[in-house]
């Protein structure tokens, strides 16, 4: 599903973010990815869906090696990739169900199959009720489903959030963590970047810690061994 071998990045300015990371994630796997501040995660998890290329070492994803995938197939890539981000990346302008809709118009989906799926999506995400709303009239917790309505509508083989819940309020991160843990028993293997203790404390599933660039631990249901 998800391997890398061997794994540098280092940019421009000297920093070296990613040092020698080799590891495999299965199909249908839910993995936290942890560590302090700058160690590394975002560049981990960014190089799996080709936002970043690594300086050295190969990436496999969905059976595509990313070293040799040209930047025009990216999108097509991409197809089997849903991203959720802290900050959701809505399109302001938009409807929630025209935000969602989009991700497939761009694919050329037949019309009547694009509604079924935004509304099963919403349905999923509990907002099929608030489908005609602009985005920025919702709370940060309702746009955060949205971009996870978004970003499975395609049906991907693999979802990657980084800090998905870094800007909601506990109850809301709890709401949003469900949608995850729903959309992982779908099938859908799950990577998600976080700095949330009490969520990996309690809903376990394999950690991969990251510092200084290198995995330090990789744990199945492990802890998320840091304090505030």
């Amino acid at each position: 599903m998800i391997e890398m071998v061997d794994v540098n990045k280092t940019y421009p300015n000297g920093v070296i973010a990613v040092n020698g990371i080799s590891v495999k994630i299965k199909k249908g796997e839910f993995v936290y990815v942890v560590g302090p501040s700058g160690a590394g995660k975002s560049s981990f998890i960014k190089m799996m869906y080709r936002e970043e290329k690594p300086t050295s070492g190969t990436i496999t994803v969905n059976g595509v090696s990313l070293a040799k995938i040209r930047n025009s197939k990216v999108p097509i890539f991409r197809r089997n990739i849903g991203v959720v981000f802290q900050d959701f990346k809505l399109l302001p302008t938009l409807t929630v169900y025209e935000n969602i809709a989009f991700a497939l118009e761009v694919i050329e989906i037949e019309p009547k199959e694009i509604k079924e799926r935004v509304m099963e999506v919403l349905d999923l995400v509990g907002l099929k009720h608030k489908a005609r709303m602009i985005s920025t009239d919702l709370s940060g917790g309702e746009q955060q489903r949205v971009s996870i309505a978004r970003a499975i509508v395609n049906k991907p083989k693999v979802v990657i959030a980084d800090e998905p819940t870094g800007n909601l309020d506990p109850e809301t991160s709890w709401e949003i963590m469900n949608i995850f843990e729903e959309v992982n028993k779908r099938g859908t293997t799950v990577v998600m970047a976080t700095h949330n203790k009490e969520i990996v404390d309690n809903l376990r599933h394999r950690v991969i810690a990251i510092e200084s660039g290198k995995i330090i631990r990789d744990e199945q249901r492990g802890d998320y061994g840091y304090e505030y």
